[in-house]
């Protein structure tokens, strides 16, 4: 007779036998390390999204917050849309192609689909997202940030050789996508590819072009009515195939915060969701076909967070509405930012997007773009973009990211963090219902105001260098050597003239017939309604009309609005790179670096700390300072600042001791070299009056802006700023 199987006792907690640590205790421990300086000051810190981030976060901080029991694919999806999450099925890896030409575009987008790339994102020029053909738009428009793109032949070409069903093609088309769309469509059909197996998005995303750029080639109400075209057409015929996208990018690059991100997206989303559904569209069709786009900067997790956030507040948009699961559920595309990118020292761009892209693959994204280390300071090259498409295979396949789901999920901190972003951006979102909806809001300048508030925040700390820029505004690289930039001004005008005489040939080739057939199939264009506006459209570009007949077609009767107040686009590190580019030129016409000498006194534990604060923040400008080791008397120093050759002498030293030396110092200095600039390394508020009544022309301390006072000795060593 067998014996019955006992039951193992449960483990224990690893844990259990130690005693836990009361906070009291624990900062009672912090205090005594700290040795009288005030815990809440240092052990505290703050967000651009005002969140006062915790020295350590515990069980209690996240008590009560409802999503924790959540799991994967499970409502308010904050742990990710499906169950598995990414094991077994990774993000795309996705990568802008920034050729203007459909060949070179073809050549690049082969090459790295070849090389890892699983999606391609197609980035189309400023001519076509206006709707203009080349030889209609103006030439500055054309190959301007993106793909030319003017019928069906440039499709053919910029997509030759690669499998449609295989490949998700997401087109960023700008305010309105119906035009390029039904190129791609057509092009499909041509292959007797079967619809359904399309996948990707056509990003129409008006409001997002308007808060970018000011104005519309269109008004809202035509975009609109193309969104709901195309909208439900792709319902039916291409179901794989997402119509709209909700670009938070303007908000990030403006300078915006993660709170402002979250709200100003979601309230975009209810802005299409209520536009569509009152053309007829049911919101079980229009949720399906809707993305976000979400920018990542370097607040790791606060980005992780606020992908997270996305996720539930949608789920609780689209609960309110009465969608059903399916429609709570959404798609996150993610892109590194620019914002915090920099000309100098450009490599460290690429620790930068590495960071950035760790946190969109901890987010939970669903489909991932790294920009490329030299994307702010040229047209990436090859090397740039595989090294961009390389992070993302590394953190794909060597730091196995796709063997967890959620693995962000249950950390005190991220979860507290999550639950606070999204209950502030909810808050934004019930303020911009309150102002009539976002387009509302926009024309009326309120989350354009909001954002410049911040931006000029995170501005002012970067040029007080209380944010750091790594190679900019700290730690500044004098022995670098610049990116080569091509020559492209030429070429680029040779292209645009090019692509104007070749769509100019392409209409005028056909004969007298196809001319006929064009014409019918755009007056059949004219006042069509839903899909059968989209599927005329098709037909006219399959017959040979171009992306810009089909758009003057469609939009016949249209008048663009009122242009809004743009955000503005910015990077932190620009002020210190327009300083740095003027000295630089300034040396390149002299011969050399505008000298400044330090008049380092005494030993070296008097002058050190300040000399070098002085060598750090005066590299920042392109300066060549000199370092000697210090000097027992004035008259020492003013013998070697001379014979220097320096154009401005700054003097390190302490507090107590610059009464005694500024003043002969300054008069040694003045007698052998009368135009020569004198700085001060500190700034007793006691003495600054005395110091500047002995001669001293410029301070240099931690409470000054580093921009301000830097252009300000530039300018007296004669450099142009």
């Amino acid at each position: 007779m067998s014996s019955v199987p006992q039951a193992r006792p449960s483990p224990e907690p690893l844990l259990a036998g130690f005693p836990p640590v009361s906070r009291e205790t624990w900062k009672a421990q912090v205090e005594t390390e700290l040795k009288g300086a005030p815990f809440d000051k240092k052990m505290f810190s703050s967000t651009y999204e005002g969140i006062t981030l915790q020295p350590i976060y515990r069980r209690e901080d996240v008590a009560g917050l409802a999503h924790l029991d959540s799991l994967p694919g499970s409502a308010p999806f904050v742990r990710g849309s499906s169950a598995s999450g990414v094991v077994g099925h990774a993000w795309e890896v996705s990568q802008e192609i920034a050729m203007p030409d459909a060949a070179g575009f073809n050549d690049a987008a082969r090459s790295g689909l070849e090389r890892g790339l699983t999606a391609l994102n197609v980035v189309v020029d400023r001519a076509t997202r206006n709707g203009a053909d080349p030889d209609w738009a103006p030439e500055e428009e054309i190959g301007s940030g993106g793909l030319s793109v003017a019928y069906l032949g440039d499709v053919q070409t910029a997509l030759r050789g690669i499998d449609l069903t295989k490949v998700p093609v997401y087109v960023r088309s700008g305010a309105s996508g119906m035009p390029v769309a039904s190129l791609l469509v057509s092009l499909a059909r041509q292959r007797g590819i079967d619809l359904a197996k399309l996948r990707g998005c056509i990003e129409m995303d008006p409001l997002g072009v308007l808060a970018h750029e000011g104005r519309l080639a269109q008004s809202l109400d035509s975009a609109y009515r193309e969104m709901a075209a195309l909208t439900g057409w792709a319902a039916s015929a291409a179901p794989g195939l997402q119509t709209i996208c909700v670009h938070t990018r303007p908000w990030h690059e403006a300078g915006g915060n993660a709170v402002h991100e979250l709200g100003f997206g979601l309230a975009t989303a209810l802005e299409y969701v209520r536009a569509l559904t009152g053309r007829g569209l049911d919101f079980e069709v229009v949720a399906p076909r809707l993305r976000f786009a979400f920018t990542v900067g370097a607040q790791f997790f606060t980005e992780i967070a606020k992908l997270r956030a996305a996720r539930m507040l949608w789920a609780r948009l689209a609960s309110v509405l009465g969608g059903t699961s399916a429609a709570q559920r959404t798609t996150l595309h993610v892109r590194t930012c620019l914002f915090n990118k920099t000309i100098y020292d450009p490599y460290v761009n690429m620790l930068r997007t590495t960071v950035e892209a760790f946190a969109g693959v901890l987010g939970g994204c669903d489909s991932l773009q790294v920009g490329a280390f030299d994307e702010v300071v040229r047209t990436p090259d090859a090397f740039s973009q595989r090294i961009a498409r390389n992070q993302q295979l590394v953190l794909r396949d060597e730091c196995q990211l796709t063997q967890v789901a959620d693995p962000a999920g249950g950390s005190w901190y991220v979860e507290h963090l999550t639950a606070e972003l999204a209950s502030r951006a909810w808050a934004v979102f019930q303020e911009i219902e309150k102002r009539g909806g976002m387009a509302k809001a926009l024309q009326a300048g309120w989350p354009q105001g909001e954002v410049a508030k911040v931006a000029e925040a995170r501005l002012t700390n970067a040029a007080r260098r209380r944010d750091s820029i790594i190679g900019t505004n700290a730690y500044a690289n004098l022995a670098e050597k610049p990116l080569e930039v091509p020559a492209l001004a030429a070429d680029a005008q040779g292209f645009q003239r090019r692509r104007a005489r070749e769509i100019a040939a392409a209409r005028t080739a056909a004969d007298d017939q196809q001319h006929r057939a064009v014409l019918a199939r755009l007056a059949g264009v004219v006042g069509k309604q839903d899909a059968a506006l989209f599927e005329a459209c098709v037909a006219a570009v399959t017959d040979g009309a171009t992306l810009g007949e089909v758009t003057r077609a469609v939009r016949i009767h249209d008048t663009p609005d009122a242009p809004v107040v743009p955000v503005c686009i910015t990077r932190a590190a620009v002020g210190f790179e327009r300083l740095r580019g003027a000295v630089e030129a300034w040396a390149r016409k002299s011969g050399a670096r505008p000298k400044i000498f330090l008049a380092t006194m005494g030993p070296a534990k008097q002058h050190k700390a300040r000399a070098d604060f002085a060598r750090g923040l005066l590299e920042v400008a392109g300066f060549e300072v000199v370092v000697p080791r210090g000097f027992a008397t004035p008259d020492e120093a003013v013998a070697a600042a001379v014979e220097s050759g320096a154009g401005a002498v700054c003097l390190c030293s302490t507090d107590d001791t610059y009464p005694a030396l500024v003043p002969p110092l300054i008069q040694g200095l003045r007698a052998a070299r009368p135009g020569l600039t004198v700085i001060l390394a500190g700034y007793p508020p006691e003495q600054v009056e005395a110091h500047k009544a002995a001669g001293v022309d410029e301070f240099i301390h931690l409470r000054a802006s580093a921009i301000e006072v830097l252009t300000a000795i530039a300018k007296r060593l004669g450099v142009t700023v």
